[in-house]
């Protein structure tokens, strides 16, 4: 934290480089340029061309280094590209472990692409850390994790697969994307880089997509900026200055946000329609006593199952206000169905085996009036009872 200030909520509007240093400008300008004058060879004003570097991205790329606490901040094109930058640093022949349930996309590239390329990966038990220890053979190099993970909300101890990976000299890779930094600090807590699906919480108005991660050591920066510079998936100029905008307001969103989706979880733990309810700020979840000690709160997404005397495909049809669409972490509640939309690429057998059930309902809480959410929550449960 800079010196001028203490606060999160403060680190978010000043953090990075918040002014234009040319004009004096309080927001930085958008530097939409593909290339920069150069006074005469070897002879550079700080930037040579914007895959490389551009003022723009630059000023967020230090933001999200500040707020994660780490060394360097990096910027791209989409969630999928910062985690493939990421998973780019490992070779052929080396393994990661993951999480039991995480994002389908993620399963995707590991399972689809880089499998390609020798690269190969294990399903983990990362929430027991006795079963995660057993699980690394010769071969592991990584380990990425989510927590609270996708879709179930499983919570893991960060500090604890920290310390457990680095005693087998492996790196500790953290999706905060359900959390953000305002909620949860991975490297505080031990990890190696962090990654954000950017275009969620952190650009909050489902408007942008992109990706950041955050790296804690120089010898990591520079590895990921040669990946990052040589793979080319930046984000763009524009991108980068929505992406500042919306961080600005993060801190005011999030409360609203997790202050709703307290209230959302409560209601729907005390509905009789519903079997099961998935969220890490419910005092008899998994992990509850972990999240509570590494993260701010359960944060904001939630997961549910109804009773089988109800009708999911008629739930998602009768309501009005939530909108059924891919994504999450706009402004906007947003439901999905994880079995047939973010995690169809999980073969049905392994979704099964994680829990991943075809009854689950995943629900972004946006940050309209809470009585509203309940409200089409409520008639939406009641109509798709099974007559």
């Amino acid at each position: 934290m800079s010196k001028y200030y203490q606060h999160p909520e403060t680190a978010l509007i000043h953090g990075g480089i918040s002014i234009d240093e040319h004009t004096g400008a309080v927001n930085v300008p958008i530097y939409q340029t593909s290339t920069y004058k150069q006074d005469g060879l070897g002879k550079l004003r700080g930037y040579e061309y914007s895959r490389t570097g551009n003022p723009t991205r630059e000023a967020l790329e230090k933001l999200i280094a500040e707020l994660e606490e780490g060394y360097a901040g990096f910027a791209f094109g989409s969630g999928m590209a910062a985690i493939t930058a990421v998973l780019s640093l490992l070779h052929s022949g080396e393994r990661v472990l993951i999480s039991s349930n995480v994002y389908g996309g993620t399963f995707r590239v590991l399972d689809k692409v880089f499998n390609h390329f020798g690269i190969t990966y294990t399903i983990a038990d990362t929430d027991d850390l006795t079963k995660f220890e057993t699980q690394i053979t010769p071969d592991v190099r990584a380990v990425m994790i989510e927590s609270p993970a996708n879709p179930l909300m499983t919570v893991t101890d960060i500090g604890g697969v920290a310390e457990i990976s680095h005693r087998h000299g492996l790196l500790v890779i953290v999706d905060n994307t359900f959390m953000t930094p305002y909620l949860q600090k991975p490297l505080a807590l031990g990890a190696d880089i962090v990654v954000h699906s950017a275009t969620k919480y952190l650009g909050g108005h489902s408007d942008v997509v992109a990706g950041l991660a955050v790296v804690n050591t120089p010898e990591l920066a520079e590895k990921l900026a040669f990946v990052q510079n040589s793979t080319g998936g930046v984000l763009g100029p524009f991108d980068s200055f929505l992406l500042i905008r919306g961080i600005k307001t993060l801190a005011v969103r999030m409360d609203r946000h997790v202050e709703n989706a307290e209230k959302t979880a409560a209601f729907l733990a005390g509905n009789p329609a519903v079997k099961r309810v998935y969220y890490a700020g419910l005092p008899d979840s998994q992990g509850y006593a972990v999240n509570k000690k590494q993260a701010k709160n359960g944060g904001v997404m939630i997961s549910f199952e109804l009773h089988d005397q109800y009708d999911i495909a008629v739930f998602f049809e009768s309501l009005h206000l939530i909108m059924l669409a891919e994504s999450l972490g706009g402004a906007e509640s947003l439901v999905c169905h994880p079995a047939t939309m973010t995690h169809a690429s999980i073969p049905a057998e392994i979704r099964r085996k994680v829990g991943i059930t075809d009854g689950l309902i995943r629900l972004s809480v946006g940050i309209e009036h809470i009585d509203d959410i309940l409200a089409d929550l409520d008639q939406a449960i009641r109509r798709a009872a099974r007559k």
